[in-house]
């Protein structure tokens, strides 16, 4: 090779570097909108930020909310009931307006006034029959009602002043399973709640995690792009001296071709990952983040912020403690206190009721100028049901097959939380074993590939040997880079485990459960399984996606 053709070959490298800084350039007049500082951020800050955003933590916690307001509202009934009311009616045309005017027409002369009849003996006996018979026309023709416009039929104005007392003496078992039907919706709202919180940190540690994977694909993918550019320049410069084919040139060309697709699809791939964190994080997507916490970092999992979630749980996996067992327990209990409610209305309902009442008919409209009376009355009433034709009795039947079904779940429940314990366990060692097995291999390619790579620059070795090489350190960099991210989500996931819900196979015996709580009119969480289980596209373990959120009725 000549040095003028080394020299044209310079040029030529040189002009291209020129025209694509021109290319790049911003126009004249214009300068480049200055690009958003990458925010930093740990995977603690990012559990803090996704716990104090989440709306799903937030759902869980009206829940919890309205699950009390349900429980005091089925508790009222042990309690007095006392109510006051305050009323004004004005009375425009009333049956005894008629009588009432008859009084009072001044067309009409007054009734005349009848002295008390008093017998005289000393009269005759006919001057004594005048006497009574004139007594008798007197009191005919005075007003037949008397003082009834004193009475209060008919009132214009009328003030009413009262206050109503009740109190349940025996209800037959009503109020205490409603009481403890609403006892186990706050229970089971509770658990909804810790629940809610565990999916998240879980699915912020995976999706924290996913980023950093994808950051670290990224890297690798375009450092063997450079790998193979180098190896492409190489091979041009042997193939200009002669060491090297047409043949080995364009073998070398098509190898760096065909990574460029690969890194373009990894940055789309983390650009996605990027979307998912800030989603959960509620932060703008345009936001750039800087991830802080790496891959191998193993000692977040020990953070109090997860112990605190898991506060009241042993540190064990037994599916007693699970959520999803625990909520359908309280399914149960709730499916029991309403047998008792639709027992209960065999037996009679006694209630104490008292009306105290002030009344007052004033003249000019004023209740201040009333004289009132008062109104008292106390009663005892008993209801009892004599014929229903048959409703009491299909009601405890349908009571008694919910209460066998809620069983029935939670026997459900409770397998399939002993085979989802397992699972994760498995899923935890396979992870910790692909973790310690990629401990040397990502070195050793390392090295062997830059052994390679100086024998294929001083020509004993082939550009074959060189790409399979070369393919070998990718991959077992990508396998050191997930096996680091699936121990970590292993790792979040067992520690998280007694609060998590059930996996995708498990999420409809949840959801059954859950609706056994939802008949008792009580707090109740429901599960949002997806359409099918997705898959880790890293590990192709199958992953729960099942969100926890809070309905109400």
């Amino acid at each position: 090779m000549t040095a003028s053709s080394i020299l044209a070959a310079l040029r030529g490298v040189a002009l291209g570097f020129l025209l694509a800084l021109v290319s790049q350039a911003p126009l004249s007049g214009q300068s480049p909108a200055p690009a958003p500082a990458a925010r930093p951020i740990s995977l603690l800050e990012a559990l803090d930020l996704a716990e104090q955003e989440s709306e799903s933590v937030g759902l869980a916690r009206f829940e919890v909310d309205r699950a009390e307001g349900e429980r005091r509202r089925a508790r009222s009934g042990y309690f007095p009931q006392l109510s006051g009311s305050a009323s004004y009616q004005r009375t425009l045309r009333s049956q005894f307006s008629a009588l009432q005017d008859e009084g009072t027409d001044s067309a009409v002369a007054p009734p005349p006034e009848c002295a008390r009849f008093a017998p005289r003996p000393g009269l005759t006996v006919e001057e004594r029959l005048d006497s009574l018979e004139s007594a008798l026309e007197c009191v005919s023709n005075a007003d037949p009602f008397g003082d009834l416009g004193n009475l209060p039929f008919g009132r214009e104005n009328t003030y009413r002043f009262g206050l109503s007392f009740s109190q349940t003496l025996f209800s037959g078992g009503r109020l205490g399973g409603q009481s403890q039907a609403a006892g186990a919706g706050v229970r089971s709202a509770a658990i909804g709640l810790t629940s809610a919180r565990a999916q998240l940190l879980l699915n912020v540690t995976q999706a924290y995690y996913d980023a950093s994977l994808n950051d670290r694909l990224v890297d690798i993918a375009e450092a063997t792009l450079v790998q193979a550019d180098t190896t492409l320049g190489q091979t041009q410069l042997a193939r200009q001296v002669g060491n090297q084919s047409e043949f080995d040139l364009l073998r070398a060309r098509v190898t760096r071709d065909n990574q460029r697709p690969i890194v373009i699809q990894r940055r789309a791939e983390r650009e996605l990952a990027y979307y998912r964190l800030k989603q959960l994080l509620d932060l703008p997507l345009d936001q750039p983040l800087a991830l802080t916490t790496e891959l191998g970092d193993t000692s977040l999992v020990g953070e109090a912020r997860l112990a605190a979630v898991v506060e009241e749980l042993p540190g064990d996996t037994s599916a007693a403690i699970r959520a999803p067992v625990r909520q359908a327990a309280e399914g149960v209990t709730s499916q029991q206190g309403l047998l008792r409610v639709a027992r209960s209305q065999r037996f009679p309902q006694l209630v104490l009721s008292s009306d105290f009442a002030e009344l007052g008919y004033p003249e000019n409209g004023s209740p201040f100028s009333a004289d009132y009376i008062s109104d008292w009355v106390v009663s005892v009433g008993l209801q009892l049901p004599i014929f229903t034709g048959g409703r009491i009795r299909g009601e405890v039947e349908v009571a008694r097959a919910n209460l066998e079904q809620a069983r029935l779940r939670l026997q459900q429940t409770r397998e399939l939380a002993q085979v989802d314990a397992r699972n994760s366990t498995i899923q935890l060692g396979a992870a910790l074993a692909a973790w310690e097995a990629s401990a040397g291999t990502q070195e050793q390619a390392g090295r062997a590939y830059q052994i390679a790579e100086i024998r294929y620059r001083e020509g004993i070795s082939t550009q074959t040997e060189l790409n399979e090489l070369r393919i070998q350190l990718a991959q077992a960099q990508a396998n050191r880079a997930r096996a680091a991210r699936d121990l970590q989500v292993a790792k979040m996931r067992l520690a998280l485990l007694p609060a998590l819900p059930l996996d995708a196979q498990g999420a409809a015996a949840v959801a059954n459960a859950a609706a056994a709580v939802q008949a008792a009119g009580g707090a109740q969480v429901e599960q949002y399984p997806t359409a099918a289980p997705p898959q880790d596209r890293f590990t192709g373990v199958t992953t729960s996606t099942t969100q926890t959120g809070v309905v109400g009725q």
